[in-house]
Order: structure tokens, then sequence, then C-alpha cells
């Protein structure tokens, strides 16, 4: 048997200094001096991207579609990352319900959530089918499940089935974001009529009471709500008297759910965009003349794309933002709210 003296010990730490010391000199990770192992590839940063100048600014072309609008018709075309976003696994398992998933804010976290490995279903209103084609390609060319459920969110059973479709199609549920809404600009409130009242209320307010009523039953601890608001929850606009109402109440029940499910382990979280080009602007939820020069107040000159909002979707539902509760993230273009 060997007697490991202190001169031996110290003899095998310097050749180890040596191997390192060489291997340092060269460019090459020390690991790599022992057999099978490879030197790790660090990604170069890409080139410094102008945010005032990525997208397209004002003026726009004067456009007008029938409620709800199909992003596919829109002049210029929002991008919601069809292209550019870029997965890592962060959801990889996981199984989501967007609500109005077929264009805007929902389909660029449909998009995100199936690069990051998670199974979808998107809900959206059966006009917007064309839309919805293009997303649910989308997430099968990534492997993932894609569920399509067209229907009417004003309707309470309908509502419930969608939730027990979603469920039984992905075998369980554990992200849902309650993102469709119905926005139209009326200049006084004595041009909103009874009904159209009731239309917005019930799309924007009603709908995500039903929805995470019958949600919640199937969401265990470590599950996520994200809820869409807006900036027009803190600096309403006069034109959007009770769209405005609805984003407010959307900010409050995040909140307040929060409180009650955050003993349960569940999160619940929102995202409040500021002037984003989708079709909600260009089927009445603005004016012409606020179309054309549409997110030009912003200190960035424009309005913001639906891609630049997946990545914060995407980590409200990851488990590293585990101590994200109650919250609200703004994207609003530095307009300051919320």
């Amino acid at each position: 048997m060997e007697v490991i003296t202190r001169r031996k010990v110290i003899r095998s730490l310097g050749t180890g200094l040596a191997v390192m010391t060489v291997s340092r000199s060269l460019g090459t990770p020390a690991a790599s001096a022992r057999e099978g192992s490879t030197a790790p590839v660090i990604a170069k940063p890409g080139p410094l991207v102008d945010p005032t100048t990525k997208y397209p600014k004002p003026p726009f072309a004067g456009q007008t579609q029938e409620w709800p609008g199909l992003a596919g018709k829109m002049d210029p075309r929002p991008d919601h990352g069809e292209k550019s976003y870029k997965g890592s696994g962060r959801l990889q398992g996981r199984k989501a319900l967007i609500t109005g998933g077929d264009s805007g804010m929902g389909r660029a976290a449909a998009i995100a959530y199936a690069r990051e490995g998670a199974d979808l279903a998107i809900s959206y209103y059966p006009t917007e089918e064309p839309d919805a084609k293009e997303v649910i390609e989308l997430i099968k060319a990534e492997g993932r499940k894609a569920i399509p459920l067209p229907g009417d969110i004003r309707d309470a059973a309908w509502c419930r089935k969608m939730v027990e479709q979603a469920v039984d199609g992905l075998g369980g549920l554990d992200i849902l974001v309650s993102n469709a809404g119905r926005q139209q600009s009326h200049k006084s409130i004595l041009d909103i009529s009874d009904d159209q009242f009731d239309w917005t209320i019930k799309t924007n307010i009603y709908a995500p009471f039903w929805i995470i009523k019958a949600a919640l039953p199937h969401l265990q601890p470590g599950s996520v709500i994200i809820g869409t608001t807006s900036e027009q929850a803190y600096d309403p606009s006069p034109d959007l008297y009770d769209y405005a109402q609805t984003k407010a109440a959307t900010m409050n029940y995040v909140k307040s759910l929060a409180k009650q499910l955050g003993p349960k382990g569940i999160r619940v979280n929102g995202v409040a965009p500021g002037p984003i080009w989708t079709p909600l602007q260009v089927s009445g939820g603005a004016t012409q003349e606020k179309l054309k020069q549409f997110g030009g107040q912003t200190p960035l000159g424009r309005p913001g794309q639906p891609a630049e909002l997946a990545s914060i979707y995407v980590q409200l539902a990851a488990d590293d933002a585990s101590y994200a509760n109650g919250q609200v993230y703004g994207s609003a273009g530095g307009s300051g709210q919320p």
C-alpha cells in the first residue's frame, strides 16, 4: 500500500495547475484536456437594436374591418413572433388554455408557449377561424398539441364547456391566460347602446369569471392564471368609457385572486399593454384619426407589436417567477402606465 505524503499531494496539485495554465493559454478549457470532454460554446451577443426603429411607425394607412377583425388583413401585418421568437424549454410539458389565442397578445403568447414546450388550447370567435388556423399550424410545427376552441365567450355554458374540452384534450390544465377582449371607440357615453355596453362587459368581465371558475378545480399548486389588463386601467381615454372600466376591473380581480389563491400555491398576475398593433384597433377600437397616428404619442414613437409582450407572458408562467403574485407587468412604450 502506497503512503500518500504531503510532497506527493503538492506535486499532484502542481501538475493539475500546470494543465489548467497551458489549456488557458491555448484558449481551451481545462476540461477539454480530458478524453471525451468538449469545450462549451459561448454565443456571441447580437447587435443592439434601436427600439424606436425596430417596427413600423405612424402614419399608418386608414383601414377598417368588421369586428373582431383579422390580423392577416391588417396593413402592416402585426408581428406575433412567428419568425422571431426562440424558445428554450422554459414551459416544457405545461398545459395552457389561452382565450383570444388567434391574434394579438394571445397569439404571441401561444406561439411563445409552444416554442417553450407547452401544449395549447386556444379559444376564439368563430369568424376569426383564418387567423386561428395559422396559429394552430405554428403550434403543431413545434411538435405540441394544438386544440382549437371556436365559440362565443359571452355564453356561460360555452365557457364551461370550453374549459372541459381544453382539459380533456390537453390531459389537464396548469396555465390559464384570460386574454380575449372587446374594445369599441365611442365619442360619447350617449353613443353606447345598452346592448353594446352589455357585449363589452360580458366579454371582458363575465367571461373571465365563468372561465376561471370552471378552470380552478383543475389547477394544482404551481399553476398560474394570467389576465390581460391595459394602460386604460390607469389612464383611461375619453372614447373608451366602457372598455377602460373593464380593464380596471381586470387589474383588481388579478390582485384580489392573487390574495385568495396564493395560499393554495396558484399565482395570479396581469399584463398591461399600451398601444399595441392588433385587430382590436382596426375593427372599431380606434377612430380612423387615432389609427393613422396610433402609438405615435409614446416616447418610442410607435405602437408595440404583440411579439414584444410574448416574453412577459412566458415569464409570468415560468417556475422561476414563483414569487411574482398579484403583479401587473406593463409594456407601454414608456408612457409610464402602470
